[in-house]
């Protein structure tokens, strides 16, 4: 998944073998997702993953080196999977629908990566964050805005809403989806809402978000009235 260009890790990780850099990343990922960033153990990831600390430190300058990259592994693991519905020619809505059952789908095979990237979203990584912002957000902002543009031309969406708006509400959404399939508190936070076989809906989930969507992006067949707004 990572390539040579890569910033937050040494030339000498790129010359393990690809098998190793998978084993190393998918150790610190669940360390990072289930302990969190401030009490990850470096030593703990070194052992399970089956080499020494200063082996790791051959790899990775700091704790938060590893860290984001962990954090671009799962980006780039993300990017394989949407890459292909986002750049898609259909409709934003039908994208849409493809989008939220490959969100679901990752949510549940690569949990421990949206759980890691709940992590890293938190005020307390606001630092590392910023470092990475335009990468993670680059693959789903200018597709969705320039989607909903191309809706907006060709009249399947309303004209009156802001596409970059719209793409940021969009993208909160699914991002929202993916966490309540991976991270603990959304998990029951949704089954509050929605209730206890809510895992076992999916496609109930899917029409339903496409409802909500749709009303909300879809040409208006009557004049809005203006006391309402």
């Amino acid at each position: 998944m990572l390539q040579p260009g890569d910033v937050f890790h040494k030339s000498t990780f790129d010359k393990i073998s690809p098998e190793k850099r998978e084993k190393i990343l998918k150790v610190a990922v669940h360390e990072f997702a289930t302990c969190g960033f401030e009490n990850a153990n470096i030593n703990t990831i070194a052992k399970k993953a089956g080499v020494s600390v200063g082996s790791l430190y051959k790899y990775f300058d700091t704790k938060s080196d590893l860290f984001l990259t962990s954090i671009k592994y799962g980006i780039e693991t993300l990017k394989v999977l949407l890459g292909e519905v986002v750049g898609s020619d259909a409709d934003v809505l039908l994208k849409l629908e493809h989008i939220l059952r490959a969100a679901i789908d990752f949510s549940r095979r690569y949990g421990e990566m949206i759980m890691l990237y709940n992590e890293f979203t938190t005020e307390s990584n606001a630092e590392l964050g910023i470092q990475l912002v335009e990468k993670m957000e680059a693959l789903t902002a200018q597709a969705y805005k320039a989607a909903i543009i191309q809706g907006q031309v060709d009249g399947e969406i309303r004209a009156d809403i802001d596409p970059g708006m719209a793409a940021f509400l969009v993208d909160n959404l699914l991002m929202n989806v993916q966490f309540s399939y991976s991270c603990t508190y959304y998990k029951e936070r949704f089954r509050y809402y929605a209730g206890d076989d809510i895992f076992e809906k999916d496609a109930f989930v899917i029409e339903n978000i496409l409802r909500f969507v749709k009303a909300a992006l879809k040409p208006q067949k009557y004049p809005e009235r203006k006391d309402l707004v």
